[in-house]
């Protein structure tokens, strides 16, 4: 049988490649961080491949990009699918730019068939997934859910003391031509394809993740004070070292986080002051990534954490900052039936899995039905240079999106090949 429409995986590989070289590192991978020049590049292009196939850019005061494919019912709330564009400062070719161009082809080939959906279809690409130069991450789709406020985004400062507001700015003088839509909308489905960034697809030889939810996550800001002093001159005891203060509390945390084989617990950033060889730190500020898919437990663990940093602080001061409070969430279960159906009827192996990172997907899920199609990366390899996915995954993944794609923006479909 014939399918009313097909991706093209030379075309999506192609494209892949191509938003590959904004912000290309010397050797391999990408550094194009959320709001940077180099997302503006691909931003450039990205809008440029919709407008091949029609479709209309739009953005939001978060700072969100939109493609969308409109409908017969320009009324009825959009079927949404994407990811994100941005990448860690060392990263690479797939983190977030595949879904994002998964859902950009499925588009286009829905659009090259002349197929008019019933309701509109919108390719997104999130602002700031990566949280890796303004934290923390997932402040488009955050906001865009309602979860944080504008106010308290704009502010936040990357190392350079750029602002969210002022980068954002920026990005929008790049495109005053594009329009300028209210922040957030109703939204009758959410698909987002990623890659696993895990191995447990590419162990069990599958192409296909049926993705059941997201593990809770917690992040916290410890700001430990102490008191500079002469390191050849002031008495150990008399010490307000806050170097000293991180080094008992890291310690501890260590041992009594790792409670069973599922959590993840992360110490991921230190900053020391004054950072002198030869000067007592008054000033230790270190993050803390908790993850464990039962929230129970990883309510548990956040406040046995908070308990630590009291206990080992003295004689300095402690200030405790809850960054991130994301607990684990489920998929629609009929997404993910549809998953399922699309990858037999292709015959790729397929697998329920539960994702360890987080994704912009959390924040969708309460507000339409919602789910994820993974599909293998090498090694389990991710946020790094060598990240790698297959190109018959890559296009695996995209038709079955566009399988769900089809079936929920009113479009009966039957089964073709990615050819």
């Amino acid at each position: 049988m014939t399918a009313l429409a097909s991706i093209s995986p030379e075309r999506l590989w192609s494209r892949l490649m191509e938003l590959g070289r904004d912000g290309a590192l010397p050797e391999k991978g990408v550094n194009r961080q959320a709001l940077s020049a180099e997302e503006i590049l691909s931003w450039r292009r990205i809008i440029a491949w919709g407008a091949e196939a029609g479709l209309t850019p739009s953005t939001d005061p978060a700072g969100n990009l939109f493609l969308t494919l409109q409908g017969k019912f320009p009324h009825l709330s959009p079927v949404v699918a994407g990811s994100h564009a941005d990448s860690q400062p060392t990263g690479g070719l797939f983190d977030g730019a595949f879904g994002t161009l998964a859902a950009l082809e499925a588009v286009t080939a829905i659009a090259e068939a002349g197929l008019v959906p019933e309701r509109p279809i919108t390719v997104v690409a999130w602002m700031n997934e990566e949280g890796s130069r303004f934290a923390p991450g997932m402040m488009g789709s955050e906001l865009f859910a309602g979860k944080r406020t504008l106010e308290e985004v704009m502010a936040v400062k990357d190392a350079t003391g750029v602002s969210v507001a002022e980068a954002l700015a920026n990005v929008h003088a790049a495109f005053p031509e594009i329009e300028r839509r209210p922040l957030g909308f109703p939204v009758h489905a959410y698909i987002e394809p990623h890659i696993e960034q895990a191995d447990v697809l590419e162990s069990a030889g599958a192409v296909i993740g049926v993705v059941s939810g997201i593990q809770g996550k917690k992040t916290y800001e410890f700001v430990i004070s102490g008191r500079e002093a002469h390191a050849g001159t002031e008495p150990m005891e008399r010490r307000q070292d806050a170097l000293q203060a991180f080094a008992r509390m890291a310690v501890r945390m260590q041992q009594e986080m790792v409670v069973d084989n599922v959590v993840k617990f992360t110490i991921g950033r230190l900053e020391i002051q004054p950072n002198a060889p030869s000067v007592v730190p008054s000033r230790a500020v270190f993050r803390v990534d908790l993850r464990h898919p039962d929230n129970a437990m990883l309510d548990r663990l956040g406040l046995r954490l908070e308990t630590i940093a009291a206990e080992e602080v003295h004689p300095c001061g402690l200030h405790i900052k809850r960054l991130v409070d994301a607990p684990s969430n489920t998929f629609d279960e009929g997404l993910r039936t549809a998953i399922w159906r699309s990858a037999a009827r292709y015959g790729y192996p397929a697998l329920d899995v539960l994702s360890a990172a987080g994704h912009d997907a959390r924040q969708m899920a309460p507000l339409a039905p919602s789910v994820m199609i993974f599909i293998p990366c090498r090694g389990g390899l991710s946020h790094h240079p060598d990240e790698w996915a297959e190109p018959e995954h890559v296009a695996a993944g995209a038709a079955v999106l566009l399988d769900l794609l089809l079936e929920q923006a009113g479009l009966s479909h039957n089964h073709g090949d990615t050819s």
